[in-house]
């Protein structure tokens, strides 16, 4: 797939008064989306599994296009109008303060989350990531400030989750609101945290419920080299 992706002024206006434009499904468009990077043939299997969950757990070694599959998703049911936002959230470590960076909130978090925006500027474009980010169509929402929320009608992906507490991936799941969908990515041999964490602890539950999907990325996109030197690290 190559090319831009079409975004109507109407959409970008959903954020504003124009509410009964959003869910027309995905037979109001005559084309599908085109994004500028393609899936590789992995991805696209897991893409159409996880289309039919609503919570699913993304996990893969570095470089295997968790966060770009997950960007994809979120952006597509965006575009087709399913859901009328995307909601970023990314844990903070105990010794990454941000208290002491310049600027709002939204600029405080954005190193955090860059890697998520980054993979959808690549998909879709600077500009239109700019425009939905500045409409509040995609928004950022700490661990701190989910508390008290329900996310109606929207694609929340929760990135690196390895690195949360048990209460913090229970908090995450909680917030789940009717026509929503949860992505969780995460690099389990990457955590940042003493012990196991949350999103380890969910897994070794062996959660059987419909609408709960777990899948492993195998594939390296990043570099050749990372699979040989992952295994060499790994190694006893």
């Amino acid at each position: 797939m190559s090319g831009d992706v079409n975004i109507t002024e109407d959409f970008l206006e959903v954020n504003g008064n124009n509410k009964s434009k959003i869910k027309h499904g995905r037979k109001h468009f005559k084309n599908p989306i085109k994004f500028n990077l393609s899936l590789n043939d992995e991805q696209r299997d897991v893409k159409s599994s996880i289309m039919n969950d609503t919570i699913s757990i993304l996990t893969g070694r570095a470089g295997s296009g968790k966060t770009m599959l997950a960007s994809q998703i979120a952006l597509e049911m965006l575009f087709y109008k399913e859901v009328e936002r995307i909601i970023i959230t990314r844990p903070l470590v105990s010794d990454e303060e941000i208290g002491f960076l310049p600027g709002d909130l939204t600029e405080k978090l954005s190193p955090w989350i860059s890697p998520i925006i980054s993979n959808m500027e690549l998909l879709c474009g600077k500009e239109k990531v700019k425009t939905l980010q500045d409409k509040g169509i995609i928004e950022t929402v700490p661990f701190a400030y989910i508390r008290g929320r329900t996310f109606l009608n929207s694609v929340r992906i929760g990135d690196e989750m390895q690195n949360t507490t048990k209460m913090q991936i229970k908090t995450f799941l909680s917030r789940l609101g009717i026509n929503s969908k949860i992505i969780i990515t995460a690099d389990l041999k990457q955590s940042d945290l003493r012990g196991e964490n949350g999103l380890q602890w969910l897994i070794n539950k062996k959660i059987k419920i419909d609408g709960i999907g777990q899948y492993d990325l195998k594939t390296n996109n990043r570099h050749p080299l990372l699979n040989k030197l992952f295994d060499e690290l790994e190694s006893e």
